[in-house]
C-alpha cells in the first residue's frame, strides 16, 4: 500500500495553481482536473475532502502533469481525454482537441436529418471521430461514413466507436473523398483544416501542440474547404447538404467558394460566442 504524504488536497491545489497562474488562463480549473485524474475522482471530490492526504505516488504523478502543463502541454492530452455532446472521446497527440465550437456542426446535422429515418452520412477528416460518432450515436439508423488521411487518426476514433458502441460508422483511410465510391449522401460534414500557414496563433496556446496537418490549409486556410466543396458535388444527393467548419473571418470567402459551385441556399451559422463558424449549402444545381 502506497504511503500517505502529508499534502493535502487543498495544498496540492494552491500549490498548482500558484505555478499555472502565469501561463495558463484557466489555472484553478486546470490543476483540479489534472488532480481528479490522479485521484480517479470527480471535482465534487475535491470540494467534500480538502483534508484528504492523497499516496505519494498520486502526489507524484500530479507534480509531474502539473510541470507538463507549466511547459504547455494540453489538459486533454495530458488526461487523455476530453468531453464533447455530453460523451467522453479519446484523444491524444495524433488527433484535434474536441472544442465546442464543432458542436454546432451537429445540432445542424440533427436538424436536417429526421429522427427514425435511414440516412447516409460522411464525416470528411474525422480525427478523434467526435462528429461522426456523435451522430452515428443520435441517429441509430444512420449509416456513417468516417474518413482520415492519419492511419493514428483513425485508431484513435476506432477505439473511440468500440468504447461507445456505435456500431453504424466505418472508418476508411481517404485524402477528403480520393477513396470513396459511395454516392448519394444525405449529409456531407467536415472540420477540415482552416488555418492559414502565416497565422500567429499556431504558435499559441493548445494549438502548439495539435498536429498540424490538421490545422493548416493553403490559400490562406481555404483550399482544403474548396477541394471539400468541390468533390462533394458528385457524392451527395440533389436536395441534400454540405456542412464545414471554418476560421470566424473566413464567412466571405467560404461563401463565395459555394456559391460559385452552384450550392444553393448557402448560409453562415454562428457558434455559441456568435462567431461565424459554419456554412452550409444545399446541393441542387438545377
Amino acid at each position: 500500500m502506497s504511503e500517505l504524504a502529508t499534502e493535502s488536497i487543498q495544498i496540492l491545489l494552491a500549490d498548482a495553481i500558484e505555478t499555472l497562474t502565469p501561463v495558463s488562463e484557466t489555472a484553478s480549473l486546470d490543476a483540479e482536473v489534472l488532480l481528479c485524474h490522479c485521484l480517479n475522482k470527480n471535482r465534487s471530490f475535491l470540494r467534500a475532502w480538502p483534508d484528504h492526504r492523497p499516496t505519494t505516488r498520486q502526489i507524484a504523478d500530479y507534480r509531474h502533469l502539473i510541470e507538463q502543463r507549466r511547459q504547455g502541454m494540453p489538459v486533454a492530452y495530458l488526461t487523455g481525454q476530453r468531453e464533447f455532446w455530453s460523451r467522453n472521446f479519446l484523444v491524444g497527440p495524433d488527433v484535434l482537441i474536441p472544442r465546442p465550437d464543432s458542436e454546432l456542426l451537429v445540432e445542424l446535422s440533427l436538424e436536417w436529418l429526421p429522427a427514425g429515418q435511414a440516412s447516409k452520412i460522411i464525416d470528411l477528416g474525422t480525427g478523434s471521430g467526435i462528429l461522426a460518432i456523435t451522430l452515428a450515436a443520435e441517429r441509430p439508423l444512420a449509416d456513417v461514413i468516417a474518413t482520415d488521411l492519419s492511419p493514428a487518426a483513425l485508431t484513435v476514433a476506432r477505439q473511440n466507436a468500440e468504447r461507445l458502441a456505435t456500431h453504424n460508422v466505418r472508418f476508411l483511410q481517404s485524402h477528403w473523398f480520393d477513396a470513396i465510391t459511395d454516392h448519394d449522401f444525405d449529409l456531407v460534414i467536415s472540420n477540415p483544416p482552416y488555418i492559414a500557414e502565416s497565422d500567429p496563433h499556431l504558435r499559441q496556446g493548445d494549438v502548439r501542440f495539435e498536429p498540424n496537418s490538421a490545422l493548416v490549409s493553403a490559400e490562406n486556410g481555404l483550399k482544403d474547404i474548396r477541394l471539400i466543396a468541390e468533390q462533394a458535388r458528385s457524392h451527395l444527393k440533389i436536395g441534400s447538404r454540405l456542412l464545414v467548419e471554418h476560421g470566424y473571418n473566413q464567412q466571405a470567402g467560404v461563401q463565395a467558394i459555394f456559391e460559385t459551385l452552384n450550392y444553393r441556399q448557402v448560409k453562415t451559422h454562428a457558434d455559441l460566442s456568435g462567431n461565424p463558424r459554419v456554412t452550409s449549402g444545399l446541393w441542387n444545381p438545377t
